[in-house]
């Protein structure tokens, strides 16, 4: 009776172990699926202008980044793979395509493949309150981003285009409290992002409270500050908001801008947002972001978009119409003469993933 009663137990002791085993694999199969993620999105649009030709050299667009080219169009895909562990991660954020070759125009500096690199940095998560990242990352100023899926307008403000896109550097974010958080970052300077030929270093800041965000970029004889929020106004209704000024660095011959852009969006449903964006932009010393020809270098554009965002799935259709009106006659008609404005049409597709 004895020995059965041992060979029972260690049975179950046996069996108590392969399940414990069967577990272990089990949660840690579910850890792992929940650290890694593959994610991304696909665009494309057609664009047509109103009052300008559509082809040839007549053909004119926005001097703002990304769908401004004619008819059927591609955006880029956008590939993104990541880890986040509790302490540790990493994210590889690639592009390919005509809106992922402009976001990274000047790469490769020296790799072959540097032009489908958007993003590539690890992090480390110090404490609860202190994450520090190393490496390439998308710019901390402004309202807009690169990745279509995240703006609601498609088109993008001269605000996010003229200022930076990315960053190589280490930043290091500390969350101070609920509401206020802190971030301090020491970055090659703006627009090398593969390595830093020059020995120089640009100098990053940011104060949030609640969502709203007082931005500072240092950058060798220029600077920028940028006020980047947003408020819920309603349930259905948000009001983004976006206010820059950057001072060039007069002995490399660069100009200065500012501007502000408002962002009221309403939600009419579950599906479908329609949403304007109404942007002042103004250039000083011929900065180059409108085509000034005054004997002072300055020149200022006004631009308002009207944007539809309907979801189907994963699937998100924009119609977008556009006006440009500028205080100088960058554009051109469709007999080829200088107009100080441009209408444009906008129906881009994207999907997410």
């Amino acid at each position: 009776m004895k020995t059965i009663t041992n060979t029972n137990f260690v049975k179950k002791i046996v069996l108590l172990a392969i399940m414990l085993v069967g577990a272990l694999s089990f949660a840690q199969d579910e850890e792992e699926e929940k650290k890694f993620s593959f994610s991304g999105t696909v665009d494309a649009y057609y664009r047509a202008n109103l009052n300008s030709a559509n082809s040839g050299e007549n053909y004119s667009a926005p001097g703002s980044s990304f769908a401004n080219l004619p008819g059927f169009a591609l955006g880029m895909a956008n590939v993104i793979a990541s880890y986040e562990g509790r302490k540790v991660g990493f994210v590889a954020d690639l592009v390919f395509g005509p809106r992922g070759t402009d976001a990274v125009f000047a790469s490769p500096m020296y790799s072959a493949t540097g032009d489908i690199v958007n993003q590539l940095y690890a992090y480390w998560n110090v404490s609860e309150s202190v994450t520090l990242t190393f490496g390439n990352f998308n710019t901390f100023l402004g309202y807009e981003v690169i990745s279509p899926s995240a703006n609601f307008n498609y088109s993008t403000s001269y605000l996010f285009s003229y200022g930076p896109f990315s960053h190589t550097g280490l930043k290091a974010d500390f969350a101070l409290s609920d509401d206020f958080s802190l971030m301090l970052a020491i970055m090659n300077p703006t627009d090398l992002t593969e390595f830093n030929p020059v020995g120089q270093y640009a100098y990053g800041l940011q104060l949030g409270y609640s969502d709203q965000y007082l931005n500072l970029l240092i950058d060798n004889g220029s600077f920028e500050v940028d006020y980047t929020g947003g408020f819920n106004v309603s349930d259905d209704f948000f009001l983004g908001i976006n206010a820059a000024y950057f001072s060039g660095d007069e002995d490399d011959g660069i100009g200065d801008f500012a501007g502000v852009a408002l962002y009221p969006q309403l939600a009419t449903s579950e599906n479908f947002t329609i949403g304007l964006r109404g942007e002042y932009f103004t250039e000083t010393d011929f900065f180059g972001a409108i085509g000034a020809n005054d004997a002072d270098g300055d020149a200022s554009v006004f631009a308002v978009t009207l944007t539809g965002s309907a979801t189907i799935g994963d699937l998100i259709i924009k119609p977008e119409l556009r006006l440009d009106s500028a205080s100088e006659d960058p554009f051109l008609d469709s007999d080829g003469e200088p107009i100080s404005s441009l209408s444009s049409f906008v129906l881009a597709a994207i999907y997410q993933f």
